[in-house]
């Protein structure tokens, strides 16, 4: 096999053949529940917490998927032994799953009714391309916050990982003004921080990480390393609202992510956070990570 497989509506197919409708809710309606995980090592990391999500995504959502979240597991684990054959040993996978209503065969617009549905389900990967966020461990992310606000929960649950992420395109064509490597992280309604469109974003004082609240967030699996992993480095892991003004002064400020996992936030609005470089702390959680899942994360980011 040359070609990477993808797993679309109980086949697996070369990824040239996977196909989507141009009727299908996902692209009509943007109505479509994701996730992501990747591999280390070739072994995907938490993924059955991802595929746990996702189902829980798509109950709250009102999708019935036509397999169990199990046979979900099991069609992942199988396309990365089938797809990790064409890496090479420093290399890894991310793999995506996706879910959809399904094909509109009455499709008109918002004025069509639905006919009957059958979800779409796909599950995909790609290697990882490292390169992309090196910069962020020599030099540390630059984050903006936009005149774009986070949707309000009581608009969209923010629990449901989805791709209706117009918002984001928006936000980032006015961050990428200020510095076209700028990483949006928009505030809500209230002024407070939330999110960034690909990672969760803390800061740390002290021997303190401070998360916002998980009511106006999604709970990434990368944060919940975090905090599973904060005790074991001596630091506490907590909870609450906080503002840019909190950013500036923090002592340093992280991303977490599934493709990097972890990295250091240096400038928020072209303001250093705390001496402007990545620092200790960062590197203490970087160490711990590395050391639950077998290798050295940021080694593989800079070789």
């Amino acid at each position: 096999m040359s070609e990477p497989l993808v797993y679309l509506n109980g086949s697996f197919l070369p990824a040239a053949q996977a196909k989507l409708n141009i009727y299908d809710l996902g692209i009509v309606l943007g109505a479509t529940l994701t996730e992501m995980t990747r591999s280390f090592c070739h072994r995907p990391y938490r993924a059955q917490e991802h595929v746990q999500r996702l189902y829980r995504s798509l109950k709250f959502a009102g999708i019935q998927p036509p397999i169990s979240a199990q046979e979900m597991l099991e069609h992942t684990l199988n396309l990365v032994q089938a797809n990790t054959a064409l890496l090479r040993p420093h290399e890894d996978l991310g793999i995506v799953h996706f879910v959809t209503p399904g094909e509109n065969a009455l499709y008109a617009g918002s004025a069509g009714a639905a006919g009957a549905l059958s979800p779409t389900v796909c599950i995909h990967s790609f290697p990882l391309r490292f390169e992309l966020w090196r910069h962020l461990f020599t030099e540390g992310a630059h984050v903006v916050t936009p005149s774009i606000r986070h949707i309000p929960p009581q608009c969209l649950e923010p629990k449901m990982k989805n791709r209706s992420r117009l918002h984001w395109w928006l936000a980032d064509r006015q961050s990428q003004q200020v510095d076209p490597r700028a990483i949006s992280l928009l505030l809500d309604l209230e002024g407070n921080v939330t999110e960034c469109a690909g990672s969760n974003f803390v800061i740390v004082r002290g021997n303190r990480i401070t998360s916002p609240s998980r009511r106006n967030i999604l709970w990434g699996e990368s944060l919940e390393t975090v905090r599973l992993l904060a005790a074991e480095i001596g630091m506490e892991f907590e909870e609450r609202d906080f503002q840019p003004y909190d950013v500036v002064n923090a002592d340093e400020a992280w991303l977490t992510t599934t493709p990097y996992c972890l990295a250091p936030c240096t400038r928020i609005n072209g303001v250093a956070i705390g001496d402007g470089r990545p620092g200790p702390r960062h590197a203490a959680m970087l160490k711990a990570w590395s050391a639950l899942v077998g290798m050295d994360i940021e080694a593989q980011i800079l070789a």
